[in-house]
């Protein structure tokens, strides 16, 4: 595994520390949020890297003990070998994951919306059940969420909920949730104990950037009109 890659990031993360602390950055609001994403998605890669050379250090360690000991020292350092080994195994794993390009959305906040399917009252019941679903893993991720609509049934269901999820990485984690959702279950609304299927389908939209639209007044025609009849006051 190539590891010169790392390097280099924590080259950029350095750098990154000591751009955050610039006055001219400080006060650009722009400027220290990109930065600040840039060196958050830097952190954990970077601590296991560390992590892996510490291991790496250790391991050599245990190998020369190995070498030149013997007895119940060589058995311990043997032991060691084996353990640092399957460290380093899991730590090389998790670098490789990441070295895999990320998508340019997954920093964003969504809109997600739900809406319940086919399944009439059920539908309604289990889209509820989504929508606290979402929202405690949203707590639990110590993202904020904003609920934007909701319309409920009168059963406790809901035909439909529009709310705004906002943290870190939050696209990146619900990005996958878009379809619909079927659950096939007793409804507390069937008495006679069968199965239904229902359905509730989930959409969720990365924030949009903001955008500066400028408009040059020659490409702009503006014209005005005067009525020629009565038709009424002030028609003018």
């Amino acid at each position: 595994m190539n590891f010169e890659i790392f390097e280099e990031l924590r080259k950029e993360y350095q750098e990154l520390e000591q751009k955050l602390t610039l006055p001219e950055v400080i006060s650009d609001p722009e400027k220290i949020r990109d930065y600040g994403i840039r060196h958050s998605e830097l952190k954990e890669p970077l601590e296991n890297y560390e992590k892996y050379l510490i291991f790496k250090d250790e391991l050599s360690g245990a190998r020369s003990l190995y070498e030149t000991e013997s007895g119940e020292m060589r058995e311990l350092a043997l032991s060691e070998i084996e353990k640092l080994e399957k460290k380093l195994a899991r730590l090389e794993k998790k670098l490789k994951f990441f070295l895999i390009p990320t998508d340019p959305d997954a920093d964003k906040n969504v809109i997600m919306e739900l809406r319940a399917g086919t399944g009439g009252d059920e539908a309604g019941l289990f889209c509820a059940d989504l929508f606290r679903m979402y929202m405690r893993f949203a707590e639990r991720k110590g993202w904020k969420t904003e609920l934007y609509d909701i319309n409920k049934t009168e059963i406790g269901g809901i035909k439909e909920a529009v709310f705004f999820i906002s943290g870190r990485r939050v696209y990146e984690f619900l990005k996958y949730e878009v379809g619909v959702h079927r659950v096939q279950r007793v409804p507390t609304t069937e008495s006679g104990g069968r199965i239904h299927t229902s359905a509730c389908s989930v959409a969720v939209l990365p924030e949009a950037d903001e955008v500066e639209v400028e408009i040059n007044r020659e490409d702009l025609r503006i014209d005005t009109y005067r009525a020629s009849g009565k038709g009424g006051q002030h028609v003018n």
